[in-house]
């Protein structure tokens, strides 16, 4: 019988690429590692491992293996939580990422909420953007994972819960004494000729995208995942930028001014889930605290 330890210490090995740097990832040594995987192969009947030299190889059995762990640790995890709740221990623990200007502005009065109601549940945070946050998803690194995306739905979370919590719009940053800085909107083709400094991976191709709309090609001279950087880049007067509303809030903007931006341009963001995962009662708490979040 092949036991979920032993599909975490097999995904482990797979990701690390080495018994070594799973045992640092998972907590333990070496030798129990390799003793996990000797009982996962015994289990499995077959070699899951080819060693080449210093690196590990899945073999194709290995592979398959791997490629329905996620889904088999997710559906333990949500088992788990259900049965506890229903045993009536009144516990559970929520694994939450989240991109940064959620982490400052929707998180912590979710969580704040979510403790005073039901002060057994944990809940961690870590913080990434999508799409690695929603690789994460599904991969069985987290419960929950805040995401964002722009423009119309799409089908790439058609396999997830998703949990819709409001819609950010964007807004221009100038620095003081712009030429713009008074004005109350402007439009994104009135920064054709000004130099920008552009977000995350995900908001500079949606500005690019923007931009080109517009009929120009915006000059990004400075990029930065920091929205406190972004802000203090055009505070100095080293160029515009446009920033999400949730990341302005987070965020006191010395030296700079915001201008609405016409016509609107809009992020959805959502809170995502398993199904499996959305059925466990701290998982579902943790979403409708995030909901009431969102709606203030």
């Amino acid at each position: 019988m092949i036991e979920a330890r032993h599909l975490r210490v097999l995904r482990a090995v797979a990701t690390t690429g080495s018994f070594s740097a799973a045992a640092r990832e998972l907590g333990c040594t070496q030798p129990a590692v390799s003793q996990q995987m000797k009982a996962l192969e015994a289990s499995a009947g077959t070699t899951l491992l080819i060693r080449t030299g210093r690196e590990m190889r899945l073999t194709q059995a290995g592979q398959a293996l791997v490629r329905h762990a996620s889904g088999i640790l997710a559906g333990l995890t949500a088992a788990e939580e259900e049965v506890a709740a229903i045993a009536g221990l009144r516990a559970g623990r929520v694994r939450l990422v989240s991109f940064p200007s959620g982490s400052s502005t929707l998180v912590p009065g979710a969580l704040a909420a979510l403790r005073e109601a039901h002060p057994g549940t944990r809940v961690s945070l870590v913080e990434a953007e999508p799409p690695r946050s929603v690789e994460m998803l599904r991969d069985g690194d987290c419960d929950i994972a805040l995401a964002f995306r722009y423009g119309a739905s799409g089908t790439e979370w058609d396999d997830l819960v998703v949990r819709p919590l409001l819609t950010d719009r964007l807004i221009g940053l100038v620095p003081e004494g712009h030429r713009l800085s008074g004005s109350a909107a402007l439009g994104i083709a009135d920064l054709a000729g000004e130099s920008w400094i552009a977000g995350c991976p995900r908001c500079r191709r949606q500005l690019v995208e923007v931009c080109e709309e517009s009929g120009f090609t915006p000059r990004i001279d400075f990029a930065t995942d920091d929205y406190p950087a972004v802000v203090g880049l055009v505070g100095a007067g080293l160029g515009v930028a446009v920033l999400p509303e949730l990341a302005i809030e987070s965020v006191r903007p010395k030296g700079a001014c915001t201008v609405t931006v016409e016509p609107a341009i809009e992020r959805e963001i959502v809170a995502l889930t398993l199904p499996d995962l959305a059925q466990v009662p701290a998982v579902a708490a943790t979403l409708d605290r995030l909901s009431l979040a969102a709606a203030r």
